[in-house]
């Protein structure tokens, strides 16, 4: 039964609601509209078990018998694949399937929550039993929320197509891929001593069923591209080594993949490793830095983002708590989370709560405007849902997360942005980091950055980790670029154990008196 689900990719809807197409069709096929996808997602993951849209009222009218606030259905079937090459050689690939249910009732701030991986009446039925004893018994109270009976479904975005990028190409076209573009790197320069790629793909189709009647389902397609360099150069005798890495994805199919973008990986790649092996120990000390345009908005993220989110603002443990109508920021600061983008990586048609995603500004022209929120937190801090609710799987509980985070641009051209610093840092691309959301402390490490003096790139440096406070650092912007850029999209986001698709960007930054940490 399982490989079924993720055959039938698409759904004939010009013909009777329950007529299926052919594999061959299925794949050269799209599907669009909220509603189609609600079709297909009942036909996928209730069809089977013989389940209904009666059943699901029932089970949450039987949670709501306690007396619950609130309470959701969430059904889920995921294939993925993913496809490795080292040394040459595609040493492996996987295929997996997983699907279940998540069943949820909160009461006040409490939450109870079990899952299923087998979606039947029974298991939906028991699952149910568990989580409805957070709820209050007996009569005394009234009930704060009315359950319906009869289901509306939900409208939704419509983002990107829904189809299952698996099938976009065959297994040796997708070897085919990673061979090329380890040849192209290889051929790129005789100094590239290693290279490793790999290809995912991944088919989810969600289904989520509220307490107050909303029926809403995504089908949502996923790929990535990744390419790390190896670079070796003897000097002195001894051997250096450095890397450089690029990639992307997105919400559409394989064949993306063109041999134009595979080059410009490449390039990315191979250019990040050589210019890494000239570099020089970073200096160390409190200076001015100029962020790069794209993939350095992870420091938006990381030391901004997660501090908006509801849930940390709710408990007041975040540095942002309590500040909604105050400068946070420097003018010109305005910075949003959009799950609406045409068929980026962080964009959702719907949340995994059924509430269509949309574009919040959480801070503009430096003034704290709103935070993220979730069906939970929203309520509890009485504000609207902002189709933020996100769970990693039908095993997770949802919680306020990003989608596509990023600033907006300024003015400001950005190599004049470079040459405004005297003596100072600029940092093109960063690796990892981490942030403390109730101080907005953050570190992060530059996997490419530069010395600069009197307004040019002097030589690479190695080491540099940037070091500041988010709130802090926002007040610190003096000049913001005209060239926004989002990331490739390869962000992946990770909170209390849970990880999710997202995005990030932002234009070229100069943040005066930030603290460097070098090997210098």
């Amino acid at each position: 039964m399982y490989p079924a689900l993720c055959a039938l990719a698409l759904y004939n809807f010009s013909t009777m609601p329950n007529s299926i197409l052919s594999p061959q069709d299925l794949l050269r096929s799209t599907v669009t509209g909220s509603r189609q996808r609600l079709a297909l997602a009942e036909s996928l993951l209730l069809g089977p078990s013989g389940l209904t849209r009666t059943d699901l009222s029932k089970t949450l009218a039987f949670m709501h018998m306690r007396q619950i606030d609130d309470a959701d259905l969430y059904f889920q079937s995921t294939c993925s694949e993913s496809w490795s090459l080292e040394e040459g050689i595609v040493k492996t690939g996987s295929f997996s399937i997983d699907q279940g249910v998540g069943v949820r009732a909160v009461s006040g701030e409490k939450t109870a929550f079990a899952y299923s991986d087998d979606i039947t009446a029974a298991a939906l039925m028991d699952a149910a039993q568990q989580v409805r004893t957070i709820g209050r018994s007996g009569g005394q109270d009234r009930r704060r929320v009315a359950a319906r009976t009869r289901q509306r479904p939900a409208s939704g975005r419509d983002l990107y197509a829904a189809f299952n990028p698996i099938g976009s190409l065959d297994s040796a076209a997708k070897v085919a891929v990673l061979e090329k573009i380890e040849k192209m790197a290889r051929a790129k320069d005789p100094r590239i001593a290693q290279v490793m790629a790999g290809l995912a793909a991944e088919y989810d189709v969600v289904l989520v069923a509220r307490l107050d009647g909303t029926l809403a389902a995504d089908v949502r397609p996923l790929v990535r591209l990744s390419l790390t360099v190896i670079a070796e150069q003897t000097v002195g005798g001894k051997v250096r080594r450095e890397t450089g890495s690029s990639g992307g994805g997105g919400r559409f199919g394989l064949d993306y993949f063109d041999d134009v973008l595979l080059q410009q990986y490449v390039d990315e790649a191979v250019d990040a490793a050589l210019v890494n092996l000239e570099s020089r120990p970073a200096p160390a000390g409190e200076m001015d830095v100029v962020l790069g345009a794209g993939w350095p908005g992870v420091l938006i993220h990381e030391a901004i983002g997660h501090g908006l989110e509801g849930d940390f603002n709710r408990k007041g443990s975040s540095a942002f708590s309590g500040r909604i109508g105050k400068r946070v920021a420097a003018k010109g600061v305005t910075v949003l989370d959009d799950g609406t983008l045409n068929s980026r990586r962080g964009s959702l048609n719907v949340d995994d709560e059924g509430h269509p995603t949309q574009r919040t500004v959480l801070i503009e022209d430096g003034i704290l405007t709103g935070y993220l929120q979730d069906r939970m937190n929203a309520r509890l801090m009485k504000t609207q849902p902002t189709g933020n609710g996100r769970r990693e799987s039908y095993a997770h509980v949802p919680m306020p997360r990003m989608t596509n985070t990023y600033m907006l641009a300024g003015g400001e051209d950005p190599q004049a942005i470079i040459g405004s610093l005297k003596k100072g840092l600029y940092a093109s691309n960063f690796g990892g980091g981490q942030v403390d959301i109730t101080s907005g402390k953050f570190v992060f490490s530059a996997s490419q950055a530069w010395w600069v003096e009197n307004g040019r790139l002097q030589y690479p440096v190695k080491g540099a980790t940037i070091i500041g406070n988010g709130p802090d650092a926002l007040t610190r912007v003096t000049l913001i670029g005209n060239d926004l850029k989002l990331d490739s999209g390869v962000g992946t986001c990770g909170k209390e154990g849970q990880s999710v698709p997202v995005g990030v960007g932002q234009p070229t930054l100069r943040i005066n008196g930030l603290t460097v940490g070098g090997t210098a």
